[in-house]
């Protein structure tokens, strides 16, 4: 007879997206807690990306509880910011001993969490892992591969990454295809997608009007290259309808340029998870430089037009709805005329997004801790 040893994870969220991720950990552990398993979980938020909207009712969208901790870490640059990472997350878990560390993504938080853990000898699983865009001018490449190099078991959200993770010098025992945690919480909360206060304020109607974000640097921290961007995206387009949540980041910028918005772009605050993806399902298309957009507009069968010179999601281009833009304005031109004429490519969702990942996860985890 197997006796069931009590199980605790440790779950690193740094930044919003990380908690779309770490969402759908969070239900599979309560399923199997349900189910009579004795496992347990503590949500660390370091606090690397304050966030407004980072509030109790985006962790009601997502059905999930608040943070058992918040290291409050603040902005700084990319080395202070890891620095002092490493410092509370190793203060915290002296005090607060796990069987396993929890890291999901690419932010500085998965990088310093992941190095302070496995220097006190605590076994590191990285959800998202294996995922490379082949530019280390990203600060995002860098700590993907630092992660994977020292972590311990990798769940994947594609072939493309257990590829990567194999010609690494990966074992096969230590790699799972398990499906993408953002699409669990999409698939999640599906039924509960909210139209946003702009759809009706502009009588959007569903299929036309256009959405884009824009936060890389690459796009937006040069205000020439963001001006310039922006206005061959608004030729573009036409009178089309565009809505245009804005990142704080671009913000920022933003307010340096005395820029001529025409009464086709609907400017307004970041969204609630919710609301954006209401957005994002009932868009003609999306324009993007985000990573997690791509995957979302794939699974929801809605062209994504991505500003990037390259992508660590392949398969989104491959299988799926979207495409590689970079700067070249013609491109754009071009595919926007696609997407008018209705003749944009279908795609198709990548196996194992079917919403279920995080399950998959937190069942390999058990049945490893049973097997030790």
């Amino acid at each position: 007879m197997t006796i069931e040893k009590p199980l605790h994870l440790t779950l690193i969220a740094g930044a919003r997206p990380n908690f779309m991720k770490i969402a759908s950990l969070v239900h599979a552990i309560k399923q199997k807690q349900q189910a009579g398993c004795a496992i347990a979980y503590t949500l660390v938020h370091t606090g690397q990306h304050y966030d407004s909207k980072l509030s109790d009712v985006f962790f009601e969208d997502l059905q999930i509880p608040l943070p058992d901790v918040n290291l409050e870490v603040g902005s700084g640059s990319h080395a202070r910011q890891t620095a002092e990472i490493m410092i509370r997350f190793e203060d915290f878990i002296r005090a607060n001993p796990t069987d396993w560390v929890i890291v999901v993504g690419d932010v500085n938080s998965t990088l310093a969490c992941t190095i302070v853990a496995k220097k006190l000898g605590i076994p590191v699983a990285h959800v998202e892992a294996g995922i490379r865009s082949g530019d280390q001018s990203m600060p995002e490449e860098i700590n993907r591969l630092v992660t994977d190099s020292i972590a311990d078991l990798f769940f994947t959200t594609s072939i493309y990454a257990n590829q990567h993770l194999l010609r690494e010098g990966k074992n096969e025992r230590q790699v799972h295809l398990v499906g993408n945690t953002m699409i669990d919480s999409l698939v999640r909360n599906r039924e509960r997608f909210t139209a946003p206060a702009v759809f009706d304020k502009k009588n959007l109607t569903a299929g036309d009007y256009y959405l884009m974000t824009l936060h890389r640097p690459s796009n937006v921290d040069d205000a020439a290259v963001l001006q310039s961007l922006l206005e061959q995206i608004i030729q573009a387009i036409g009178n089309m309808p565009l809505v245009f949540p804005v990142h704080p980041r671009t913000r920022k910028k933003l307010e340096e340029l005395a820029f001529q918005w025409p009464p086709s772009i609907l400017l307004c605050d970041p969204l609630r998870y919710l609301e954006f993806l209401y957005l994002v399902q009932h868009a003609r298309a999306v324009i993007t430089d985000s990573g997690g957009i791509q995957e979302e507009t794939t699974y929801l069968g809605v062209p994504c037009l991505t500003l990037r010179a390259n992508t660590e999601r392949p398969e989104t281009i491959h299988q799926g709805t979207n495409l590689l833009i970079g700067d070249d304005m013609g491109l754009l031109n071009r595919s926007l005329a696609q997407i008018e004429q209705r003749a944009w490519k279908k795609g198709s969702i990548p196996d194992y997004w079917d919403g279920k990942a995080g399950e998959r996860i937190v069942e390999r985890l058990v049945q490893l801790n049973i097997a030790e």
